[in-house]
């Protein structure tokens, strides 16, 4: 398992943006996000493999959020632009061993604490 820490997390209108961060405390995993609405189960946003070079996103945010890693490869990204309402959550950070940026939860091996993101509308 390894450390993430998230960083990111606020309160933003509707249409607003937010950029999340996550950083593995040691090695190169593949990095990705999930978020969870209280009573519902933790879903997929997106994912960056460990070497940058394959993302995946789900279709509820494609266009809209972007995941990157800049050269700090042990850090990733998340831009989210015009959030919605219905997406306030707590987003977490999530590793994995695999290469490829496809990530199911029992893809995870560590998860972040989570941060919580706040969309008014």
């Amino acid at each position: 398992q390894v450390q993430l820490v998230e960083s990111g997390g606020g309160l933003v209108q509707a249409g607003g943006s937010l950029r999340l961060s996550c950083a593995a405390a040691s090695g190169v995993y593949t990095l990705g996000w999930f978020r969870q609405a209280p009573g519902k189960d933790r879903e997929f946003v997106a994912a960056s493999s460990w070497w940058g070079g394959d993302t995946d996103y789900s279709d509820s945010v494609k266009g809209r959020f972007t995941i990157y890693r800049d050269g700090n490869k042990n850090t990733v990204y998340l831009q989210m632009n015009n959030l919605k309402p219905e997406e306030t959550d707590v987003y977490y950070c999530a590793a994995s061993a695999r290469e490829i940026a496809t990530m199911n939860h029992g893809d995870v091996g560590s998860w972040g604490q989570g941060t919580q993101v706040t969309v008014s509308s």
